[in-house]
């Protein structure tokens, strides 16, 4: 199943887009509309999408649809791709993902299916389970909660008192604490010396079975991709994940670990309580990150990471005997 969570408004004009950014196209015709604004890798024949200038790679071939670039950027390109040029794609991409898209009215969700509940499921008379959703066998939600509309929730999942679910799909066997967030806009926007611009984000949040989701804790939705949490993944209390990332199967996060927006965790990966994890890094297959460790770059497989900035296990005990011992 594929439900959705946001409306999208295209198609939209070039003119309408020229409207509102200071831009320059390229081999774009005046009568041209954008069906979607999404990410480089499901860009198609009639969508928008972007880079930055670190995204941007020479052996990629970008055939498809209209790309927003710099014009640093649009200088590299081989061939005659179809570019809006702007000063700041950040930029342009927060105005764009508003006028392509919005939530969900009260009046359309009003309009929606009544809600599904399998056999066996226990909901608390204080939880409210939105228009359009799908709650399985044997699933339990506590007194407070609220499940969005249109998400779902597998068979045998449990959540706990005052947990917010909102455009999301979770898989059976679950178990998610009290007071947990899920599904909320991620913290991406655009700065803006005068009013900082959000970006609207269509992303889902995945949950796959087996998967265990403290007390306090927060899964962002994708922006312009899912947020993904593989299969029997635990997190501990007060772990925070932001947008777009993806964490493989049997990881296990102690309390207070964050790891920021677009990063990708291999399987079998533990970290210690309060390890942070900046973003656009790659992690990889069985990598064990200590206690209160800075990850600032990317780890390979089968690596033992500590301290901050986090590095090898043995080189920063030999640098903390030299200095301290």
């Amino acid at each position: 199943m594929n439900p959705c969570f946001f409306k999208n408004l295209g198609p939209i004009g070039v003119n309408e887009i020229r409207d509102h950014l200071e831009c320059n196209t390229f081999d774009i015709s005046d009568d041209a509309t954008f069906d979607n604004l999404t990410n480089i890798t499901k860009l198609k024949k009639n969508g928008l999408s972007f880079l930055s200038d670190a995204e941007f790679s020479a052996n990629n071939n970008y055939l498809s649809g209209t790309i927003i670039v710099t014009n640093s950027t649009h200088k590299k390109f081989k061939e005659n791709n179809s570019l809006i040029v702007v000063n700041n794609v950040q930029e342009a991409v927060a105005i764009l993902s508003n006028l392509f898209y919005r939530s969900f009215t009260n009046e359309e969700i009003e309009l929606l299916d009544e809600p599904e509940i399998d056999n066996n499921s226990n909901i608390a008379c204080t939880a409210i389970i939105e228009k359009g959703s799908i709650i399985g066998k044997n699933v339990k939600i506590g007194h407070g909660c609220k499940i969005g509309y249109n998400c779902i929730i597998g068979d045998n999942t449990s959540v706990d008192a005052n947990t917010i679910i909102t455009n999301s799909i979770i898989a059976e066997n679950v178990n998610i604490g009290r007071n947990v967030s899920i599904g909320q806009q991620g913290f991406g926007f655009a700065i803006n010396k005068n009013n900082n611009i959000r970006i609207y984000h269509i992303g889902r949040v995945i949950i796959q079975s087996g998967v265990n989701i403290g007390s306090n804790c927060t899964i962002d939705r994708g922006s312009f991709s899912d947020t993904v949490i593989g299969e029997n993944t635990f997190f501990d209390n007060l772990c925070h994940i932001a947008h777009n990332v993806i964490v493989g199967k049997n990881c296990i996060f102690a309390g207070m670990t964050g790891i920021a927006g677009s990063t990708k965790i291999g399987d079998n990966v533990m970290a210690g309580g309060q390890a942070g994890i900046a973003g656009h890094l790659v992690i990889g297959d069985n990598v064990k990150i200590s206690a209160q460790s800075g990850v600032l770059k990317n780890i390979k497989d089968n690596c033992t990471v500590m301290g901050n900035p986090a590095i090898d296990k043995y080189k920063y005990i030999k640098r903390y005997k030299k200095n301290y011992a």
